[in-house]
C-alpha cells in the first residue's frame, strides 16, 4: 500500500507524527518515507511492506495528512501503474521537465574524446536549441583492449564547456559506485554548472547492488536501459531496485535485442514496447536509435536506418531520444560508425519534430470519443 501525504504536510508537521505513530504500531507492518520533487511541488509518499491486504484504505485515507492511498499489485510496486493511482508521471530536473507527455533530445558523443569534440557539440547543440545531452566518460566495452574514456579526467572540461554552452543535463554512464562520487566531486569543483543524469548500460541492468546503491542517492535522475539479453518483465524489475531504494527519478530506455534475427540492424528493435511500458509503470521511455541500428545504412527513400528507427520509437509515444553525433566519426573512439554528422543535426531534430507532431496529432484524434465512438 501508498500512502500519498498532502503537500504541506512534513516530518515535522502535527498530521505526519500522528501518522507516522500509527504506523510503527501496526503489527507485521514496516514502512519507507520516499519524496518525490514534481514539477511544481514536493511530494512525500510512504510504502507500507508487510501483511497490508488486512489494512483498510478508507482507515488509511482518514488520517488528516493523507492525501489518497493506493492498494499496490505485486509487479513494479514503486514505479508501477495501480488500481485509483494518480501519482505523477514526471519530474523536473535541473529546469528540465521529464514525463510521459513530453520528449527531449540527448543527442552527444557516445564516448568523450577530446575538448574540441565536446565543444563542437556543445555549440551545435546551443545553435538548435537544445539543451541536453549525452557524453560517454566511462564506456564497458566488450573487449578488455578497446578504449574504455578518459573517466574522471574528462569531467572538468565536459561541465565547464556543458556550462558555458547552456546545456542543462548531461547522460551519463557510471559502471562503479566510485563513478557518482567522482561526478559529484567534479561538479563541484567547476561550480555546478550543468546536471548530470546517471546512465545504467545495459551490460549492468541486473548488477543489483550497483542499482541499489546508485538508488540510495536523490541527487540525481537515472537512465536504465534495458538489458540486452533479458526479458522485459526482467528489467522493469531491476527499475524497481532503483525506486525501492528512493529515487524515483527514472527513465526507462529501450536500446535494441541482441539476436541475429535482427540483422542487419547491430540489434533487434524493440520500440513497440514504448506503450508497454508506459502501461505498465509511471517512467518515461527513451529509445537509443543508435545502438540499435549500429549503422549509418540509408534506405532507397534516401534516409538514414537511425532516423527510420528514431521516427518509429517517436511515433509510439517516446519521451527522450539518446542519439551518437561525432564532429568527425571516421575518427571517433568508440562507434564512430553508427555516429551521425554534426551538419545532420538540424534535419534530425525537423524530423523528430515532424513525427512528434504526428504522434500528439494521433492523440488528439483517439481523444474525441462520443458516447464511446470515435468521431471523425
Amino acid at each position: 500500500m501508498i500512502l500519498i501525504l498532502k503537500p504541506h504536510v512534513d516530518a515535522e508537521s502535527r498530521e505526519y507524527k500522528r501518522l507516522e505513530t500509527h504506523l510503527t504500531n501496526l503489527p507485521n507492518i514496516d514502512f519507507r518515507v520516499h519524496r518525490v520533487q514534481g514539477s511544481e511541488q514536493l511530494l512525500t509518499e510512504i510504502y507500507l511492506i508487510g501483511n497490508t491486504a488486512a489494512l483498510s484504505l478508507d482507515e488509511m485515507k482518514s488520517f488528516p495528512g493523507v492525501d489518497h492511498a493506493v492498494r499496490v499489485s505485486e509487479e513494479y510496486r514503486v514505479l508501477g501503474r495501480h488500481k485509483d493511482d494518480s501519482r505523477t508521471s514526471e519530474f523536473t530536473y535541473n529546469g528540465v521537465r521529464f514525463g510521459q507527455d513530453n520528449l527531449n533530445v540527448f543527442a552527444g558523443l557516445c564516448a568523450v574524446d577530446s575538448p574540441s569534440s565536446v565543444e563542437a557539440m556543445m555549440k551545435a547543440l546551443q545553435e538548435n536549441g537544445q539543451l541536453c545531452t549525452r557524453m560517454g566518460a566511462y564506456k564497458p566495452r566488450t573487449s578488455a583492449y578497446s578504449f574504455q574514456g578518459h573517466g574522471k579526467n574528462c569531467l572538468p572540461y565536459v561541465f565547464e564547456l556543458a556550462g558555458k554552452y547552456g546545456i542543462k543535463v548531461i547522460a551519463m554512464e557510471v559502471t562503479h559506485e566510485s563513478h557518482v562520487d567522482e561526478i559529484v566531486d567534479a561538479l563541484k569543483q567547476t561550480g555546478d554548472p550543468t546536471g548530470v543524469m546517471l546512465q545504467i548500460g545495459t551490460r549492468n541492468t541486473q548488477n543489483f547492488e550497483l542499482l541499489k546503491i546508485v538508488g540510495r542517492q536523490q541527487q540525481f535522475p537515472v537512465l536504465l536501459k534495458r538489458g540486452f539479453g533479458i526479458t522485459l518483465d526482467e528489467s522493469l524489475h531491476a527499475a524497481e531496485y532503483l525506486a525501492s531504494e528512493g529515487n524515483q527519478m527514472v527513465i526507462f530506455g529501450l536500446r535494441g535485442m541482441k539476436t541475429n534475427i535482427g540483422d542487419p540492424h547491430r540489434n533487434m528493435v524493440d520500440f513497440a514496447h514504448i506503450p508497454v511500458v508506459k502501461r505498465l509503470t509511471r517512467m518515461p521511455v527513451c529509445i537509443d536509435p543508435s545502438h540499435s541500428v549500429g549503422t549509418r545504412s540509408r534506405s532507397a527513400d534516401n534516409i538514414l536506418d537511425i532516423m527510420h528507427v528514431t521516427a518509429q520509437g517517436v511515433i509510439a509515444g517516446a519521451n527522450m531520444i539518446l542519439v551518437d553525433f561525432h564532429p568527425e566519426p571516421n575518427v571517433a573512439l568508440v562507434d564512430g560508425p553508427q555516429a551521425l554528422r554534426m551538419e545532420e543535426l538540424p534535419r534530425f531534430l525537423e524530423d523528430v519534430a515532424i513525427v512528434r507532431e504526428a504522434y500528439e496529432r494521433r492523440v488528439a484524434l483517439f481523444a474525441k470519443k462520443c458516447v464511446g465512438v470515435m468521431t471523425p
